[in-house]
């Protein structure tokens, strides 16, 4: 028998799991709450047959090294049967330093691959026809340049532009928020977001211009409502920019993506996702007006959790993967990266990689998950998390609005504050063993792991600020300059900047020449707060 003297059981948002649930305890009407996948309010999934009709996009995140390292490294895994490109550039690149910088040298190619210039991204993409693959880019502060130097690789490769499909992360609000790879103030680099927005709807029909990313928050420590809630508000944040900037709601918002975390508690996470599609339909119905069904659907991405991965017994973390990977299949992602066993201890080696990527296909061919759309829904379980996701979560927004919205609570740090709270309390439980982390306060062996681990050569450094300096003695220094003195212009008046972005592009400007450019017009951002 069930001992009902023991201690309540929570989630991490104070949400009482009960012994058990009944009907009544779902509290769910099953016409407006649910409806059909592909239906407002998308509460079962945004399409109609979901992965019958397709499955997700398996698109597995690396780079490392220099463009050939990464070349070699996607080439390899579309071979594998990965179906879209996912792009991880090196801090420098994200941060708008050149390699040959004296801030960059300690971190060229280190978690990411390097791009310095046009001719790097011309080997990065070498042999990969962009008509058909996607390409998702984790790039944000400079996600304007490295979509430039896409386009600019893709009109090589006569592809027109209207055929380039992918997505820029572009999310500056959760690089204040949770993560710091920001250049600008706040109000510049949304106005950076908004000119790409216009720039997708004019050029790029088949182009995400944004991946609005919880995951870095969760990864940050975030709950499962925190998670939603400051995600959508972001969102939400985004789409009144776009509406100041004169850009109609359902021109821009069928193209705005998402990005979420899958975490260990499996049937929370699966909530989380079915909340968050419900939630923001709503938004965009009620609050912005939108018209369009696809303005209303939250297409999202997913990856599983980096930080739940452990340097110690690194093989669990193969399960652990599995169950996250679940977790976003059942809750109805479009695209999903399945972390490699061993990114606790350092990048992913290719046998590593190959593993995670099997861990979709088997999921996706063997596991039976695929069948059927929003195979959880009537859980009586299931369907009350939804429900008490989706308050709590427009119960946080509405405290970020009463704050004076998302600009104001990441400058006063409120919205770090509560992330740095919850990981706080999680790390409490971890230490006291109230929370079990099997082989790391649990379940030890005195057996230490010594995988095989990728290393990242010391070489490329040198052939990085090699290839950089062949690159400045080859280009029309001249067009240069004329191209970063109209770049300069433009962002000291109203001008959209993605021509000159383009036109800076194209003439091998790299990317600390054009950062440079826009920090002598816009500023750089300093943190007022410190949590």
């Amino acid at each position: 028998m069930v001992d009902e003297r023991k201690p309540k059981v929570e989630t991490a948002d104070g949400i009482e799991i009960r012994r058990l649930y009944a009907a009544a305890d779902a509290g769910v009407d099953y016409t407006r709450d649910l409806g059909f996948p592909g239906e407002y309010p998308f509460t079962r999934g945004i399409h109609p047959t979901m992965y019958r009709g397709r499955l997700w996009t398996m698109r597995q995140y690396a780079g490392f090294g220099t463009a050939e390292e990464s070349n070699e490294r996607y080439r390899y895994l579309l071979s594998q049967g990965q179906t879209g490109l996912s792009i991880a550039f090196d801090l420098p690149t994200q941060m708008g330093y050149d390699s040959d910088h004296p801030m960059a040298e300690a971190e060229v190619g280190k978690v990411g691959v390097a791009i310095d210039s046009l001719a790097d991204m011309e080997v990065l993409l070498r042999g990969i026809p962009l008509d058909q693959v996607s390409t998702s880019m984790t790039i944000n502060a400079t996600a304007s340049i490295l979509l430039a130097m896409y386009v600019a690789v893709g009109e090589q490769q006569d592809v027109p532009v209207s055929q380039l499909a992918g997505t820029t992360q572009n999310d500056i609000l959760k690089e204040y928020i949770a993560r710091g790879t920001y250049i600008y103030p706040p109000r510049p680099s949304l106005r950076l977001i908004t000119d790409l927005f216009a720039y997708c709807a004019d050029r790029l029909p088949k182009w995400n211009p944004i991946s609005v990313s919880g995951y870095h928050i969760r990864e940050a420590g975030a709950t499962a409502v925190q998670e939603v809630a400051f995600t959508l508000a972001d969102g939400v944040t985004y789409l009144q920019a776009a509406r100041e900037a004169g850009l109609a709601i359902d021109r821009i918002a069928p193209r705005l993506s998402f990005f979420f975390a899958a975490q260990m508690n499996l049937l929370e996470e699966v909530a989380k996702f079915r909340a968050a599609r419900r939630l923001w339909a709503k938004l965009m119905r009620e609050r912005f007006g939108a018209t369009d069904p696809r303005s209303m659907m939250l297409r999202f991405h997913t990856q599983t959790a980096g930080v739940s991965l452990t340097a110690q017994q690194p093989d669990n973390n193969v399960v652990r993967v599995a169950i996250q990977a679940l977790a976003a299949v059942l809750g109805g992602t479009q695209s999903l990266h399945t972390n490699a066993k061993d990114e606790a201890l350092a990048l992913p080696t290719d046998e590593s990689a190959v593993l995670a990527l099997r861990t979709q296909q088997i999921l996706a061919f063997e596991s039976g998950v695929a069948a059927t759309v929003d195979p959880l829904a009537g859980s009586y379980y299931v369907e009350h998390l939804t429900r008490e996701i989706e308050q709590r979560a427009a119960a946080l927004m509405d405290q970020i609005e009463q704050a004076g919205g998302v600009l104001r609570a990441l400058e006063s740090g409120w919205i770090q504050a509560q992330i740095a709270d919850a990981a706080y309390r999680e790390s409490t439980r971890i230490e006291a063993g109230d929370q079990i982390v099997v082989g790391v306060n649990q379940y030890q062996t005195d057996e230490v792991a010594r995988p095989q681990t990728q290393r990242v050569s010391p070489e490329v450094l040198a052939r990085q600020k090699a290839r950089l300096a062949r690159v400045r003695s080859e280009r029309n220094g001249d067009a240069v300059d004329r191209a970063l003195q109209r770049l300069r212009r433009a962002a000291g008046g109203d001008e959209k900047l993605m021509p000159h972005l383009l036109e800076a592009v194209r003439a091998y400007a790299t990317i600390g020449e054009i950062c440079d450019t826009l920090r002598s017009v816009f500023g750089v951002y300093r943190p007022s707060v410190a949590v």
